[in-house]
């Protein structure tokens, strides 16, 4: 590329293509979570439908996560001068009906949209609650472009920030513009973004290195993989930028594997950015080379922490290390590096094109800007939000996510994965920000969100996300290795009703310690979801140790099942229970023999006449 007037040529020709003036574009999501729910027939019924019918002046597009995943495949179609029409729970026969009704004839199929409507003002996803208190800006492109097709990414001003940073700003202009727009690293930390490049520019050496940090390992969390996935080319732009402030010519993306559309879209997109010239020597003219690599992670939550992903690209064993000194003064090989997560890096195109004051109007004073969060758990709306810092807990749970399935009680949302901990309906009025939520015990996170309901055992929580730390722990530091073992074995011996009062007093004790004494934030946070279980709902953990009971009734050992007088003699229960342990005359009440019972709930959920009962 050999100048803004250039990518400009590319821009206009681009948006001839982007912007249907006759006919219609048609998105369908092929995230991971469109795929996994049968997005491909979807997109492959249409485009054979459209090219049988010989209709033309459509464009069939396949695009990133839309955001509302609970009703996918989704497929939206947009018309000059008309609201998109957004078609739900797609298949290939209704995509036959689309075709003929909507695309052939242009009459749209209401009952298989989001809601009824009348004419063109059918209901769509942007008309929705899970939208109204949303504000798209990482995810702005998700939904709308096509991953693969980097003329759509440059028809909404791609490349356009790039361009701006090589031939009109110095290095230290782009680090200043950072500084002041207030960026926060969303991997977690919420360190100043800005402030961390200015480290690694002020060091001089023959190499430095920009990373991105793909390796999203907390249970529930897809923020990241779904910008890779829906967005790729915002992040190397903002790589790119990125080397351009500290002086790094190299950059590498470290993805896990278990990530492979965003691993084979982020190819693509990397090789269709070197043939623009977007990456590669003398960038927009300027005397700026950069490039940038692809390494794939094993899957090891603890390769999120920013040594022990250094190492694990340098071809070691994944493990944290002492610092100082910090990667921006001694990073990969040795060379001052930048490690910033996803989120943070498809922040930055957008700050360099519309000003630190654009970006600071959203969100508050310490926390500006957006937060992008993976909604899920026991909640209606599961999906990708994306919202305003200082919104509130509750706006997001009941506003966006319109509150716990199936009519059941809110109990407890934990932020923050296996690092966070659990927030009470006490506190669901606090604004969200990084200060705020460590405040009140848990923590930002990359941006996970599981919401429970009263169904869940907060026991059997606590216990769920030690045996994942336990797991992970990389075993260099003895607190981490040896301390979290035997918390999770306290845990088991609760839940299996052998616990006492005095193991309560040890958990906390080893939990304390572990905090203060691990040497990386994997295992000073591993205690987190334990100490703030036992903080808010340390009635339940007495339950389980005084009165052996479970009152979410999930530990199996402190259950039992028992037959009551509605019980008519169907023998339903009889032919399911796997031990034999159900006895009984036809006709009459039946009897479970709680020594043979393994507590399966097999029979309570055979029982029709709900006659079997679990305390």
């Amino acid at each position: 590329m050999n100048g803004i007037n250039e990518l400009n040529q590319l821009k206009a020709k681009a948006v001839k293509d982007f912007e249907v003036t006759d006919g219609y574009r048609v998105v369908v999501g092929m995230a991971t979570c469109g795929i996994s729910a049968g997005a491909k027939p979807v997109l492959e019924k249409l485009r054979e439908e459209t090219a049988a019918k010989g209709l033309s002046n459509i464009q069939i597009v396949p695009t990133g996560c839309i955001g509302m995943c609970i009703y996918e495949p989704i497929v939206e179609v947009f018309e000059p001068g008309k609201d998109k029409v957004t078609y739900i729970h797609m298949d290939p026969d209704r995509v036959s009906k689309v075709v003929s009704e909507h695309l052939e004839k242009g009459k749209p199929v209401v009952e298989y949209t989001i809601g009824e409507g009348e004419g063109d003002k059918l209901r769509n996803l942007d008309d929705v609650q899970f939208y109204k208190k949303q504000k798209r800006v990482v995810l702005q492109n998700c939904g709308l472009i096509d991953p693969e097709n980097i003329d759509d990414y440059i028809a909404i001003d791609g490349y356009q920030a790039l361009a701006k940073a090589v031939t009109q700003m110095t290095p230290q202009e782009v680090i200043d513009l950072m500084k002041a727009s207030g960026l926060r690293g969303r991997g977690g930390a919420g360190f100043s973004t800005g402030m961390k490049w200015s480290f690694a520019a002020a060091n001089e050496a023959d190499q430095k290195y920009i990373i991105c940090n793909a390796d999203e390992g907390d249970p529930g969390a897809f923020m990241d993989r779904s910008v890779l996935e829906g967005d790729p080319h915002s992040v190397l732009e903002a790589m790119a930028i990125g080397g351009y402030a500290i002086g790094a010519t190299k950059g590498f993306i470290y993805v896990r594997a278990e990530y492979p559309v965003a691993v084979h879209r982020l190819k693509i997109a990397i090789e269709q950015a070197k043939e623009k010239g977007f990456l590669g020597k003398n960038i927009f003219g300027s005397n700026f080379d950069f490039d940038i690599e692809i390494r794939l992670g094993a899957g090891a939550f603890v390769c999120g922490e920013e040594t022990a992903l250094i190492a694990s690209i340098e071809g070691k064993r994944g493990m944290s290390r002492n610092k100082p000194p910090f990667p921006a003064n001694k990073g990969l090989w040795g060379k001052p590096t930048i490690i910033n997560n996803v989120e943070t890096l498809a922040n930055v195109p957008k700050i360099i094109l519309n000003g630190p004051e654009w970006f600071r109007s959203m969100g508050t004073e310490k926390s500006p800007g957006t937060k992008v969060f993976a909604l899920g758990g026991k909640i209606n709306n599961t999906g990708l939000v994306e919202v305003p810092m200082g919104i509130t807990l509750r706006e997001v749970i009941y506003d966006i996510g319109e509150d716990c399935l199936n009519g059941k009680a809110f109990k407890a949302v934990q932020t923050g994965g296996p690092s966070g901990g659990c927030i009470t309906r006490e506190n669901l009025d606090t604004p969200i920000d990084f200060d705020n939520l460590v405040a009140i015990g848990s923590m930002m996170g990359s941006g996970g969100m599981i919401v429970m309901d009263e169904d869940n055992c907060m026991v059997d929580i606590a216990r769920f996300f030690l045996d994942f730390t336990v797991d992970e722990s990389c075993g260099k530091c003895t607190p981490c290795r040896e301390g979290t073992k035997r918390m999770l074995e306290i845990l088991d011996k609760i839940t299996a009703g052998n616990g006492t009062l005095e193991d309560l007093d040890i958990l906390e004790e080893l939990a304390e310690n572990i905090k203060n004494t691990s040497l990386c934030a994997l295992g000073q946070t591993a205690p987190n979801p334990v100490l703030s279980t036992i903080k808010h709902f340390r009635d339940e953990y007495v339950a389980h140790v005084v009165d052996k009971r479970c009152p979410a009734s999930v530990c199996k050992a402190l259950l039992s099942y028992f037959i009551t007088d509605a019980c008519t003699g169907c023998t339903r229960c009889v032919r399911v229970c796997p031990t034999k342990a159900i006895t009984g005359t036809v006709k009459q009440r039946h009897v479970i023999d709680q020594d043979k019972c393994i507590k399966c709930g097999a029979c309570m959920d055979a029982c029709t006449f709900k006659a079997i009962i679990r305390k």
